[in-house]
């Protein structure tokens, strides 16, 4: 049953990482406005919020994934309420693709738990199978923590997570069990400091996996992998940091990228950018936002009740909204000091 919201809104989570932890939070802005308003009532101490969820039938629900677990906002986030997942870093949330009451969590040091009644309570799933490619470094004090999750819309049962510095896991079971996979789309380390996965249904059986290099493709669900040609912003690549398939049209994908990161050469200025593809990831274009970030693209959005509605932000607060899909562009910069104890990780729209 869909609930109609009060007021649709652009929110993003704040946080650090390691020994970078600053106040972190959640920030709400509502269409057509400039305001951003702090909305933390019920979250932990200083909240670490780097995933956050929308009901894909009730824009009123909202998940958080916090340093302490997994929180519900069932009021557009005025009020919040921790939910019976394990109390430690949850770095990424997403749904079934037909069934909003199985949620998935992602958290570091890897694991993945699944809630099947809308977050109430939670299952850890079986991840003894994963092991990491040797080439893969452990960044301390950060260990191997799952940043995306993604089901085959045409195939739920198939599953991939994301692990940063750390390659891609599978599940062919629906996500009660995991293993390592990803064997061949690398030459370095850095190929394998995963950001992101994402699965259309344009293309059943197409993993897309972002790295802070480059952009992979497997064609065959994690096989074989091939390198996807996207405008590089620094000698060899692109800092690729998120990567979402538009509601409306599964042929249509945006990247959020950037300059600098641990890939790019020293003294790479961080600037940002969005990319689209048309055709499923086989050919991409920059967007013109009207702006060059000074910091790399941190994240996108696409309003599922309203698909021409697309937002993109920067890891430093600036926030763009198109009301076109894409053809004109607002800006608006979260009102608080960012830097890389507190910045954006996470952008949703609802």
């Amino acid at each position: 049953m869909t609930t109609e919201s009060k007021q649709a809104h652009v929110y993003v989570g704040l946080a650090g990482e390691g020994e970078n932890i600053g106040l972190g939070g959640v920030y709400r802005r509502a269409y057509g406005g400039q305001e951003w308003q702090s909305i933390a009532q019920g979250l932990p101490p200083e909240p670490q919020v780097r995933a956050l969820l929308a009901h894909p039938d009730n824009s009123n629900t909202i998940y958080a994934g916090t340093n302490q677990g997994v929180y519900r906002s069932d009021d557009q986030g005025d009020h919040w309420e921790a939910l019976d997942s394990e109390k430690k870093d949850v770095w990424s949330l997403a749904f079934h693709p037909s069934n909003p009451d199985v949620i998935f969590a992602g958290y570091e040091p890897c694991a993945i738990s699944r809630s099947l009644d809308g977050g109430q309570t939670w299952t850890n799933m079986n991840t003894g199978k994963v092991e990491f490619p040797n080439i893969t470094t452990y960044m301390r004090p950060t260990g191997k923590r799952v940043i995306g999750i993604a089901s085959d819309p045409t195939d739920p049962m198939d599953m991939y997570g994301a692990i940063e510095v750390g390659g891609l896991l599978a599940s062919r079971d629906g996500g009660e069990s995991w293993e390592s996979i990803i064997d061949g789309p690398y030459v370095r380390n850095n190929t394998l400091d995963l950001h992101g996965v994402q699965v259309s249904s344009a293309a059943p059986g197409t993993v897309h996996i972002i790295t802070q290099v480059a952009m992979f493709r497997s064609r065959d669900r994690g096989q074989r992998w091939e390198h996807v040609q996207v405008e590089e912003m620094f000698p060899g690549g692109s800092y690729c940091r998120d990567l979402a398939v538009a509601p409306d049209d599964p042929k249509t994908m945006y990247l959020a990228a950037g300059a600098g990161g641990g890939g790019s050469p020293a003294g790479t200025e961080e600037a940002g950018a969005l990319f689209r593809s048309r055709d499923v990831g086989e050919t991409w274009e920059r967007i013109d936002i009207g702006d060059i970030p000074p910091s790399r693209m941190y994240g996108v959005a696409i309003d599922r009740a309203a698909p021409s509605h697309v937002h993109c932000c920067s890891a430093l607060g600036q926030v763009y909204s198109s009301h076109d899909s894409g053809n004109t562009w607002s800006k608006s910069q979260v009102p608080v000091e960012l830097s890389r104890s507190r910045h954006i990780y996470t952008l949703i729209c609802a």
